[in-house]
């Protein structure tokens, strides 16, 4: 059994204290699942409404806290990733960027350049294997 810190705690804690106090999660489907949005446009249309309210409540509430610029919304989903990009010009006060949580964490934890240093340690030899 897997007994790491994430997996024994509530998620958002360990979320917060890996990207910072301003997180509000978001519990709404954004209806890009499989093939809903191509077999069922109507359904996931009305999905895809209902996280657009989300998002803007989750909007409001982090302005009221200071935030201020662009936001991201998060996740871990591949199919969430491409659905949520559709929402990018959907805030009233700046971007909305849609990013994998794994890569905001890695940003946060190993600087802005964590990529570009990974590839190129990786192209060197420097990587012997990856566990996933």
């Amino acid at each position: 059994p897997c007994h790491s810190p994430m997996k024994l705690q509530e998620p958002m804690k360990t979320v917060k204290a890996l990207v910072g106090p301003n997180v509000l999660k978001s519990e709404r489907c954004c209806g890009e699942s499989g093939t809903l949005g191509v077999t069922r446009p109507d359904i996931s249309t009305q999905i895809r409404f209902r996280k657009e309210e989300e998002i803007r409540k989750g909007e409001a509430a982090l302005r009221e806290q200071g935030a201020t610029g662009d936001l991201k919304i998060l996740t871990s989903c591949p199919s969430c990733l491409q659905g949520l990009s559709r929402y990018r010009d959907d805030l009233s006060n700046g971007l909305l960027e849609a990013d994998y949580i794994v890569v905001e964490m890695a940003r946060k934890l190993l600087g802005e350049g964590w990529l570009e240093e990974y590839v190129a340690r990786a192209n060197q030899g420097g990587i012997e294997r990856v566990l996933v």
